[in-house]
C-alpha cells in the first residue's frame, strides 16, 4: 500500500468515528453504568473507555454550547447576524406590498 491509500483508510476509520459517537455518546454515557449497577453486567475494559471517552465529548459539547456561545453572543456578534438576516434581500421581505 503506498502513502495515499492509507491516507484514504485513516480518513474513512475518522469519519466512522465521528458517526459512532455522534449518535452512541450519551446512550453509552447513560446505558453502561444502568447496564453495570441496574442490571449487573460484567465490567468491560473496552466500553469503560468507550464511556470515558464519550463523557470528553460531552464535556467538550457542554463547554461550546454553553460558554463559547455566551462569549460569542456578549461580543454583539449574534444579534447582529439576526438583523443582517432579517433583510437579506430574499423572498420573504417585511416591506414587499401585494
Amino acid at each position: 500500500m503506498d502513502k495515499n491509500e492509507w491516507m484514504r483508510e485513516l480518513r474513512h476509520l475518522y469519519g466512522a468515528g465521528i458517526l459512532f459517537f455522534y449518535y452512541a455518546k450519551w446512550p453509552i454515557l447513560l446505558g453502561l453504568p444502568a447496564m453495570y449497577y441496574g442490571l449487573d453486567y460484567p465490567h468491560n475494559v473496552v466500553l469503560d473507555i468507550l464511556w470515558v471517552w464519550s463523557l470528553v465529548l460531552v464535556l467538550k459539547d457542554l463547554y461550546v454550547w454553553f460558554i463559547l456561545k455566551e462569549s460569542y453572543c456578549e461580543s454583539g456578534r449574534c444579534k447582529t447576524e439576526k438583523k443582517e438576516r432579517k433583510n437579506d434581500g430574499g423572498d420573504n421581505t417585511e416591506d414587499e406590498s401585494s
